[in-house]
């Protein structure tokens, strides 16, 4: 076997992070570009994550330097499977790594996002609905996966929408598939990879179709999804006809927390360490009840006002704890009373966490390419540098003085060609040395900011 050349080795533990990879790229220069291109997503947030950026170059000018080519090459030509490297990420999280290994408490979210892009040549792009700002803008819209409990969330797969104006038979084309269509194959995904999961948890655009929720249940798995308030069926006229209906109905027998009428007290508790009382009611009514198939809980923290921010109507096919034996089998899923409904939905918030840091502090949207495999091998690249910040809090030492004084002792292997092996320190800031300085400082700022802003842990059971 050919001895393969070194290359120049990533600061502090990104270098060991980054040896788990090296054979799935088969020439040296995939090798030294994807610890530059690690690096470079890792520095400060103030930075762009364009490709002269990452490469420590100047904009525009600094294009058609050598750095700045080889890292368009490596998105762009160079031979290595995205989906590859994809899958020795989850191996590192999910069986190599017991402090990110998934646990049937958790959920796997279901999202999209939207990126504003322009021009006609670039993959997937086209005027569409952008969750994220609102409204219908020109821009590319990926289907994501995240996989979540009480102590960790990090991708597992995405998936860019393509609209019909990209295929020759529009939406009647064989290829064409719908954002519903991709988010069961990501659900599929996972079931294929054995990751566990409690329940599939996403939004009302999810939550309102007919056909995701079927498709979820004829996989076999559980569900907590959001129901928009209007959401309503055929009833009778001066019949309740909606779970807000219901809610309201049952808010006017509420007295006060000693007299909650059919409300029942769920409290949550935050990653700070502060509580919060939310009310939760069994709707028993129309489509949906304690004993049929599907279940509709409202959770509030005002079950007079029933506010509109801190409101959720939800639908549910985990059965409740005193449904029938025979209910029970039919589902075959674990029973679940209010309080791990209103839990389990309560970590799809930690996909507002993936906003701020996988997509907006790790540049998701800042791809300076064109074609599909380059975006999808950008999109994955950042999300291994967001893998890394949660692989290496669980190796790092014990506070970050420690690690800034960490010192990094390069391989043969990773040392360089002709050159002797030396020791680097990990630069503490942006005066700390040249090129690329900060990462692993910032690495640990990022979780800090996820930590710091997280979603509930477990709730209690309801009072």
């Amino acid at each position: 076997m050919t001895k393969r050349y070194p290359v120049s080795p990533a600061p502090g533990p990104l270098e060991d992070y980054a040896t788990s990879f090296d054979d799935l790229f088969g020439a040296r220069a995939q090798r030294h570009s994807f610890r530059r291109y690690l690096e470079g997503l890792l520095l400060p947030a103030e930075r762009n994550k364009t490709l002269t950026a990452l490469a420590n170059t100047e904009p525009v000018v600094g294009a058609q330097r050598k750095e700045a080519q080889g890292l368009q090459w490596f998105l762009s030509e160079s031979r290595w499977d995205p989906e590859e490297v994809n899958e020795r990420r989850l191996k590192l999280l999910l069986l190599e790594e017991p402090n990110t290994a998934a646990n049937d408490e958790g959920v796997l979210v279901i999202d999209e996002h939207g990126d504003r892009k322009w021009g006609k040549r670039t993959a997937h792009v086209g005027r569409q609905w952008l969750a994220n700002i609102g409204k219908t803008e020109s821009g590319v819209v990926s289907v994501s996966s995240l996989l979540a409990d009480e102590r960790i969330y990090y991708p597992v797969d995405f998936e860019p929408y393509t609209p019909a104006h990209h295929f020759e038979g529009g939406k009647n084309d064989p290829l064409f598939r719908t954002k519903l269509k991709i988010a069961s194959e990501l659900v599929e995904k996972a079931l294929e990879r054995s990751i566990a999961f409690r329940a599939v948890v996403a939004d009302s655009f999810y939550g309102e179709d007919e056909g995701f929720k079927r498709s979820l249940s004829e996989l076999g798995v559980g569900y907590v999804m959001a129901l928009k308030p209007s959401h309503a069926w055929w009833h009778k006229v001066g019949e309740i006809g909606s779970p807000y209906e219901a809610a309201v109905a049952a808010g006017e027998g509420w007295d006060d927390e000693k007299r909650p009428g059919e409300w029942v007290k769920v409290v949550r508790t935050f990653r700070d360490g502060h509580e919060e009382a939310w009310w939760a009611l069994e709707v028993d009514v129309g489509p949906y009840a304690p004993q049929r198939e599907r279940r509709s809980v409202v959770a509030t923290t005002d079950p007079k006002e029933l506010p509109e921010k801190a409101t959720w109507y939800l639908v549910t096919n985990l059965p409740h704890p005193d449904s029938s034996e025979r209910t029970k089998e039919q589902s075959k899923l674990e029973a679940a009373d209010l309080a791990e409904i209103v839990r389990l939905y309560g970590l799809r918030m930690w996909v507002e966490q993936s906003y701020k840091h996988v997509k907006h502090v790790l540049g998701w949207s800042d791809y300076q390419v064109r074609s599909d495999i380059a975006i999808r091998r950008h999109w994955q690249l950042v999300c291994c540098a967001f893998s890394f910040c949660w692989w290496a809090n669980g190796r790092s030492p014990a506070s970050l003085e420690e690690l800034a004084e960490t010192e990094n002792e390069p391989s043969a292997e990773s040392a360089g060609r002709g050159k002797k092996a030396a020791k680097s320190i990990l630069a503490g800031d942006l005066e700390g040395g040249k090129g690329v300085v900060g990462a692993l400082r910032n690495a640990h700022a990022i979780l800090e900011g996820v930590l710091r802003e997280a979603p509930t842990t477990a709730a209690k059971s309801a009072a």
